[in-house]
C-alpha cells in the first residue's frame, strides 16, 4: 500500500499482518479523491483543510490528505493491533506539527468536546459490521465539529443497508468493488 498523490506520493504505508483491520484500498482511496476534486455537488478543497479521520486504522486516508496539503489531520484509533503501525506511518513522514493521534474508543461514549477544532472533512470508516453509526453521526452533529460547508464521508460495504440519522444528508454515493462511499453533510 502506498500514498497515491501529493508531496509523499509513492511512499509506502505499513499495514498490519492480522486481518482485524481493513486498510482502505488504493483504488477506493483514489476514487474518493477524484470525487473530492471533481464533484459538482459539493466544493471541498483538501489543500489547507482540517481533517478528522475516525477509525483511522493505519491512517491511509488522513496521510493521503496530509500528502495533498491538508493543514492538519486528527486521527482517532484505539485498536492495539494497529495503533503502533499508525504512529510509525506518521513518524515516517517526518512532520510533527500537522497531525495528532487520539487513542480512544469511538463506540464507548467518545466525547467530541475534547477535540477543539472544527473540520472541513470528517472521514468515518468503521468496521463494516458496526451498527452504531447514527449515534456517532448525531454526536458529531450535536458537538458542531463539522464546518457549515464541511463534508462527512462514510465508507461502508456495498451490501450494508444502513438507515442513517436524519442529521446526515447524502449528496453523492459511489460504489467501488465491495465498497460504498457516501459523501454528505449534516443538516
Amino acid at each position: 500500500m502506498r500514498i497515491i498523490g501529493g508531496y509523499f506520493k509513492g511512499k509506502k504505508i505499513l499495514v498490519p499482518k492480522d486481518k482485524e483491520t481493513r486498510p482502505l484500498k488504493d483504488l477506493t482511496k483514489e476514487s474518493i479523491f477524484n470525487v473530492l476534486n471533481h464533484s459538482n455537488k459539493f466544493k471541498v478543497n483538501i489543500e489547507n483543510s482540517i481533517v478528522l479521520d475516525l477509525f483511522s486504522g493505519v491512517g491511509s486516508f488522513g496521510i493521503e490528505c496530509l500528502s495533498r496539503g491538508a493543514e492538519h489531520v486528527t486521527f482517532v484509533e484505539n485498536y492495539s493491533g494497529v495503533l503502533p503501525i499508525l504512529k510509525k506511518n506518521l513518524s515516517n513522514l517526518k512532520i510533527t506539527n500537522k497531525y495528532e493521534v487520539i487513542d480512544q474508543n469511538l463506540l464507548s461514549n467518545f466525547n467530541f468536546e475534547i477535540i477543539l477544532k472544527k473540520f472541513d472533512i470528517i472521514f468515518l470508516d468503521p468496521p463494516y459490521k458496526e451498527k452504531k453509526l447514527n449515534s456517532l453521526i448525531d454526536n458529531i452533529y450535536d458537538n458542531k465539529i463539522l464546518k457549515n460547508n464541511g463534508l462527512l464521508i462514510i465508507h461502508r460495504h456495498k451490501k450494508e443497508k444502513d438507515q442513517f440519522s436524519k442529521n446526515f444528508k447524502i449528496l453523492e454515493q459511489r460504489q467501488y468493488g465491495i465498497s460504498k462511499i457516501l459523501f454528505g453533510t449534516l443538516n
